[in-house]
């Protein structure tokens, strides 16, 4: 299923992170999914959010820099080797690359969740079913 994803761009020093997250917050918007990277001088904290709209308005408001993406949510048994034999082989044989993937903080039911941006979203989402 696909899902928005919010790219929030964040100086790599302390109490960055921390403003975002008292942002989301303040807009009662909840936090699903985190992902930072980083680099000397900046960082990008990635996030999926119960409501991305809310986000990203709460977000511009206070001054930070984001941008939307189209990323896949996807369902796989919590089990060894289950990410490699229900997403990343399945790809790999249709040709799809994986750009990054991280995984969600909510479980459903018995099934773990990841998050992943590919370079080909139709193609990954039809060949994940």
């Amino acid at each position: 299923m696909k899902a928005t994803q919010i790219s929030v761009f964040l100086e790599n020093r302390p109490g960055r992170l921390l403003q975002l997250l008292q942002v989301l917050a303040r807009a009662e918007v909840n936090l699903e999914a985190l992902s930072i990277a980083d680099t000397a001088d900046f960082g990008i904290a990635r996030v999926i959010v119960s409501d991305p709209v809310a986000a990203m308005a709460a977000i511009q408001e206070a001054g930070l820099t984001a941008a939307t993406t189209e990323v896949l949510r996807v369902e796989l048994p919590d089990e060894p080797g289950a990410l490699a034999r229900h997403v990343v082989e399945p790809l790999a044989k249709a040709g799809v690359n994986v750009e990054y993937i991280y995984a969600y903080s909510q479980r459903v039911g018995d099934r773990a969740v990841v998050v992943l941006k590919t370079d080909d979203i139709e193609k990954a989402e039809q060949v994940l079913g």
